[in-house]
């Protein structure tokens, strides 16, 4: 197998399989009745929004941490801070979910269910309807402004203009990140690779090969430890290449499976 096909296969494990979808849809559509139930009129709106939307979340075989993110945008006459919606939201997943996993992990509330974790994150809309979600700890406001899905048109346009590659080499490097000790957040990933520029790249191999040794790196205060990982990504796509050009296939396919191993 040469390393275009063996990186073209493990893409296409690395996609939530329909069994998979259909447990998840289900779960989805449950979790949206019973908010809309418990909260009755209290709610203006409720959506599911990051990497399942866009179609780069990881199934749990290749990261254990996939999570579905789900915003429940409440009404706010009162003005309550965000603690007062998480404290509502625990109240709720402790209604329907006493059997699973729940914890406060700020600014959400995790549910974790058997086959996908949700991360339940609650929002209000300020007097112009933008979204506003819990800002971080060491942010003064209590509320920060966002477009929860505003970054999924960026990506399906860049998709769709570089040969449709973008989102399986997102998956793959997702699938590295979370193999490496997750350096990167998910989203700051993605968003990170969807901003290069991939002239004359026209494979998965191609593409992937271009991030890593061009656009792969982390900042001067970064531990040496993830310098190192990032270090050994580049080397190794160094290796596969020389292999590669020598005729040495077999051995640029062992050394692409240091990087990726098979799942």
């Amino acid at each position: 197998m040469s390393v275009l096909s063996y990186l073209d296969e493990l893409s296409s494990k690395l996609v939530i399989k329909e069994e998979e979808k259909i447990k998840i849809s289900t779960s989805n559509s449950t979790l949206s009745s019973r908010i809309s139930s418990y909260f009755d009129g209290d709610i203006s709106d409720q959506f599911t929004f990051g990497s399942y939307t866009r179609g780069t979340i990881l199934p749990r075989k290749a990261d254990s941490t996939s999570d579905i993110d789900y915003m429940i945008v409440f009404k706010n006459p009162n003005n309550y801070k965000p603690q007062t919606f998480l404290i509502q939201l625990k109240g709720f997943v402790g209604t329907y979910y006493q059997k699973s996993e729940i914890y406060q992990s700020f600014p959400t509330i995790a549910l974790e269910l058997q086959h996908i974790k949700f991360e339940l994150v609650p929002a209000t809309k300020d007097w112009l309807g933008s979204i506003r979600i819990p800002s971080p700890s060491n942010v003064y406001e209590d509320w920060l402004s966002t477009d929860p899905n505003g970054f999924n048109n960026q990506l399906t346009q860049k998709n769709q203009s570089c040969n449709n590659k973008i989102k399986p080499m997102i998956r793959l490097m997702k699938y590295w990140n979370a193999r490496n000790g997750y350096i990167f957040s998910s989203y700051m990933l993605e968003k990170h690779i969807t901003e290069q520029c991939y002239l004359f790249c026209n494979s998965l191999k191609d593409y992937l090969f271009r991030y890593i040794s061009s656009s792969l790196t982390c900042g001067w205060s970064a531990p040496k430890t993830t310098k190192d990982k990032i270090d050994r990504a580049k080397q190794i796509i160094m290796n596969v290449n020389y292999y590669e050009n020598a005729g040495r296939y077999f051995d640029a396919e062992s050394e692409i499976k240091k990087l990726l191993p098979e799942i």
